[in-house]
């Protein structure tokens, strides 16, 4: 866009002049640019100049005010008259730099670095953080880390998404992850993302709430990423990191719990059950074990150490520039088992390469070009060694066993245009393609069997010593996922009215994802004279094995394609209703459409409307107290992996025995079927999964809504002194439709009898997919091979489900900040919030469940009684404290602090409340087992109980000497100081089978990462 743009005297408030532009350089999640605004005095010239030669020109209106935006982040230098200023242009936001004598001026600048009063132009919540504060602050190397330092964000469950990210109660799969504009969430089931090289972030934005209409596909948050770039001068570098094994801290050895259970035996019954001849008291499964040694922390450890360069510069002097960075890291780790794991300790090493490249091209002083190339690979392999955990002592190299082989390669290619086609039409335009491969390849010693639970197997065969033997893995991956974006943005500026028109496309398209099964896995277990599964095997108690010992032969293959289209297309207008308000209107339609491998589509949604709507208020008209508010609806689709174990055919058996001997691999001998109870034979699969082509037709229904939320935000931004800044924000998230899986073909032959129609005559598949606690039309074929049958399910009075759907979040964030002035800087923020229902969203964090939108919940309506509380990611008290501080100009000291509230815990058991006895067919009535929100004969409510809580200190450490120009960093940072090591995740499973406890209820299955000490020196030139 012209120079001359803003000269033609549009006479605005320091609000109005902090827009114009901004609106086409996109100031939400995925946007790459920033911009400039401020006053002068009127009819100055003013000239914001970067390092790569790219240099605005506006003229002030008769106000004084000036407005330079869609620039490209990073370091410019503001110049009016003789006048000169630094600043620091972050992503999506305008950065205030004023010149005279109004009140504007009591902007400071220092170095590089301007202390800007508030962002006056953005109606959304996020958090920016700059490559400057990622060499400052003491954090891990990751999106993630950087990503917590958010108000509300949180880390997901410990001990299975404890590297992952939860924003606003969502669930850790509902975010999204962008570098360069360009999506990098990993495409299959959306947990976790690409990320640049530590040392090649330019800045990271990372989105709470609010975005516009332009964004879409997530109702968590998104961490965007924007990469360093060349400039008209050369630089190099090269960073080394290093964490040594023999500084890292240890957690404590855990014990297994040994709870009293004469309180919950109190009035139960000597014997029960169906036939009134089953024990009916609490007891655990293994009694002798309860207390004893689990694990010895001092024995798992981790260590690591990286390499990293970069250069960076011009190929033509103000016109093409490029920017290439590497970053080789090495993770070592030793893991030793538990008391009931096979005795090995496995050692394995992860090498992670990434490569990021750049190419900028400034084809004319309006139009540029922009080409990015990401590229990560990860390689994991290990040995096992023998163990004797009786000692904790480590023996020789096992020469026949050996961890599984993992190996990974992302790629992205991601090319932007933007042109300033008049002084008021402005275009960009960005496509991309990723590339995903992984291979997950098992260590198998030809067909000897995976054994699984040895400490069930029967002692008259073992002589009080379980067989096992070296195998640890029975299936394996070899996939590809491949990603092809389109998103286009025209904005035209139009008086008081900046309207935005684009489309955000992209597509998915994952082959043979899932896995195969290489070897027989065989499942070692005990019955009461219950039947196994209820309604469908019977028990494996007989005169010959009366203390129930059983195995299953378990079966699983599930490797399949499938894609997902998922278009968009956007209107919105950002009107300055007055001098000092500021309104922003949008309407999103959202489509997407799921297909198997055989490309029948199996959600095809079509017209998902997402209005928003959001105000600025610059009270004063100086930028120094805003009234901000966001109202607005986001959809998200349906991932890829849903097609796995569900739109696809897939086998996920397991077949029953007793037997009479084990041989000199664990596997059993003598194997005798146990009767099936339902009138079946051979293999049961609780979901109907036997490997026969899936009816897509009827597997979804034909109105099947897409997972989509509601947010409102409101809030307030203050400058109490020329430095500090305080805010506070209230934010209300309702999620109004979900999908999920049930699984209960009974209850659908009970509803089309009750509409007169023989079950008989159509084929009623195991599982459907379906919104919960609404409405969904099954079209259902007719077991004549011709026709279909329609019937509209409702959630409560033909599945049986009591409560709606729920899922709620609100909090209050505070903070206070003191932005870095070359002396010091530090943040303090404070979150109260409540999440609260009874569905999570996608995954199943209290055990880890990670099959997108087919979790246990849902699947029939007995497992979500007493299933309404606090969620799994609910944290209601949440304190953030980070800061840096030069103790002199070669020292710097820097800190982060935080601290929450313990996570929910979730008892789950099998049905004993109100005097349920759990060995009748009331009390597993689905044959889930421990399954259900009761345990001991209570409601067990989630979030009743709470894991303890965490506390974290991390220092830093840095000294650039001045003798070597600062050019050289030497530094250390002590992660988690005081070595903390709270329990973050506890298991929830009370019971193995009825009144049987489980030696391992209540034990801690994540906790805080022990303290490690990372070296890190690095050279500038």
């Amino acid at each position: 866009m012209a120079s001359n743009y803003l000269a033609k005297g549009l006479k605005r408030s320091a609000l109005t002049v902090a827009l114009g532009l901004c609106f086409a350089g996109g100031v939400q999640a995925q946007s790459t640019t920033g911009g400039i605004y401020g006053t002068v005095p009127a009819g100055s010239t003013v000239t914001v100049t970067s390092n790569t030669g790219f240099s605005r020109t506006v003229t002030a209106d008769a106000n004084g005010r000036y407005n330079i935006n869609n620039l490209p982040v990073g370091a410019y230098t503001v110049t009016t008259g003789d006048t000169k200023r630094e600043v620091v242009v972050t992503v999506g936001s305008g950065s205030n730099v004023s010149f005279g004598t109004t009140t504007l001026d009591t902007v400071t600048v220092t170095g590089t670095a301007a202390v800007a009063p508030i962002d006056v132009t953005g109606v959304d919540t996020r958090s920016v953080i700059t490559a400057q504060q990622l060499e400052r602050l003491p954090l891990s190397r990751s999106a993630e880390a950087v990503a917590l330092l958010a108000p509300g964000a949180v880390s997901g469950a410990a001990g299975f998404f404890g590297g992952l990210v939860s924003f606003g109660g969502a669930g850790v799969s509902e975010n999204a992850y962008y570098v360069n504009g360009y999506f990098t969430g990993e495409p299959l089931s959306n947990l976790g993302g690409f990320s640049l090289p530590f040392g090649a972030i330019e800045q990271q934005e990372t989105f709470i709430g609010g975005y516009s209409a332009k964004y879409g596909r997530s109702d968590g948050g998104v961490i965007n990423q924007i990469g360093k770039r060349g400039t008209n001068e050369w630089h190099f570098g090269a960073q080394v990191t290093y964490t040594p094994e023999n500084l890292r801290g240890s957690n404590t050895d855990l014990y297994l719990p040994n709870m009293d259970f004469s309180e919950a035996n109190i009035g139960l019954p000597a014997t029960c059950g169906d036939e009134g001849d089953t024990q009916c008291e609490y007891t655990y499964e293994s009694p002798e074990d309860a207390g004893k040694l689990y694990s010895r922390g001092k024995e798992s450890n981790s260590w690591a150490h990286s390499y990293s360069v970069y250069a960076g510069g011009p190929i033509i002097k103000d016109r093409l520039f490029i920017y290439a960075a590497g970053e080789w890291t090495t993770n070592d780790s030793r893991s030793a088992p538990n008391t009931f794991g096979a005795e090995r300790l496995v050692r394995t090493t992860t090498k992670v390469p990434k490569f990021y490249g750049k190419l900028d091209w400034t084809i004319t002083d309006n139009h540029f070009l922009e080409l990015t190339y990401l590229q990560q690979k990860s390689s994991t392999s290990g040995s096992n060694y023998d163990y004797d955990f009786a000692s904790g002592t480590t023996g020789a190299l096992q020469e026949d066993s050996a961890p599984d082989n993992l190996w990974q390669k992302n790629q992205y290619a991601i090319l932007k245009y933007t042109g300033y086609l008049t002084d008021n039409l402005t275009l960009s335009a960005t496509y991309g393609q990723g590339k995903l491969q992984v291979v997950n390849q098992p260590y198998l010693l030809g067909s000897t069997p995976l054994i699984t639970n040895p400490q069930n197997q029967n002692p008259a065969y073992t002589g009080g010593t379980p067989i096992t033997n070296p195998i640890v893995g029975f299936n394996g991956r070899d996939a590809q996922d491949d990603t092809k974006g389109l998103r286009a943005d025209l904005e035209w500026v139009l008086g008081a009215h900046t309207l935005t028109f684009g489309l955000d496309n992209i597509k998915f398209e994952a082959k043979n994802e899932g896995t195969t099964q290489f070897i027989d896995r065989f499942v070692y277990a005990r019955s009461g004279a219950a039947n196994i599964v209820s309604g469908h095997v019977g028990s494996a108690v007989t005169p010959t094995n009366p203390n129930g010992y059983y195995v299953s032969k378990y079966l699983l293959n599930t490797a399949t394609s499938m894609t997902l289209d998922q278009k968009a297309w956007y209107i919105e207008d950002r009107w300055q209703v007055t001098d000092n308000f500021l309104l922003s209107v949008g309407i999103r339609n959202d489509s997407f459409a799921n297909s198997n491998n055989v490309g029948e589509k199996y959600l095809d949604a079509k017209n998902q409307w997402a209005p928003r709507l959001g105000f600025a208020w610059d009270v004063n008209g100086d930028s120094t107290l805003k009234v901000f508010g966001n109202a607005g609806r986001y959809f998200l689709a349906m991932p890829n992996n849903v097609a796995i174990r569900g739109a696809s055919a897939s086998t996920f058996t397991r077949e029953y025995f007793t037997y009479t001997g084990i041989d000199a691999n664990g596997a059993p001998t003598g194997l005798t079927p146990i009767p099936r109870v339902d009138g079946g034979s051979g293999p049961y699969s609780a979901n109907g999964e036997y490997g026969e082509p899936i009816d897509v037709l009827s597997f979804a229904p034909s109105d099947l809504k897409n997972m989509f939320q509601d947010e409102f935000i409101f809030g307030v931004e203050a400058m109490v002194t020329d430095k500090w800044m305080v805010g506070a924000k209230l934010t209300h998230r309702a999620l109004k439709s979900a999908i999920d899986d049930i699984c209960d073909p009974d209850r659908m032959a009970a509803a089309l009898e009750d509409r007169g129609i023989d079950p008989d005559s159509v084929v009623i598949p195991g599982c459907f997919m379906f919104n919960p606690g609404g409405k969904n039309t099954f079209s259902l074929a007719n077991a004549s091979g011709t026709g279909r049958t329609e019937i509209v399910m409702d959630a409560a009075a033909d599945w049986g489900f009591t409560d709606k759907m729920k899922r709620t979040y609100s909090g209050l964030d505070i903070y206070a900040e003191h932005a870095f002035d070359g002396k010091w800087e530090a943040r303090i923020d404070y979150t109260f919030s409540k999440s609260r229902g009874n569905m999570e969203g996608q995954v199943k964090s209290e055990f880890g469940q990670d099959n997108i939108s087919k979790t246990q919940d849902w699947d029939v309506a007995e497992m979500m009684q007493y299933a309404y509380g606090y969620l799994a990611n609910d944290r209601t008290h949440q304190l953030k404290v980070r800061g840096s501080y030069a103790i002199t100009d070669e020292w710097m000291i820097a800190a982060n602090y935080r601290i929450n509230s313990g996570s929910p815990f979730s008892c789950l058991g099998y049905f004993s409340a109100n005097g349920t006895d759990e060995n009748s067919s009331a009390g597993d009535p689905i044959g889930y087992g421990s399954s259900y929100h009761t345990c001991f004969g209570d409601i067990a409510t989630p979030g009743a109980k709470r894991n303890p809580w965490n506390r974290t200190l991390d220092l830093g450490l840095a000294y650039s000497p001045a003798f070597l120009d600062k050019k050289l960093t030497l530094g250390v940072q002590v992660r988690n100081v005081f070595n903390d090591n709270a329990v973050l995740q506890s298991n929830v499973t009370s019971e193995v089978a009825p009144y049987t406890v489980n030696n391992l209820f209540g034990l801690s299955q994540g906790r805080q990462a022990p303290r490690t000490v990372v070296f890190t020196a690095s050279y500038d030139w």
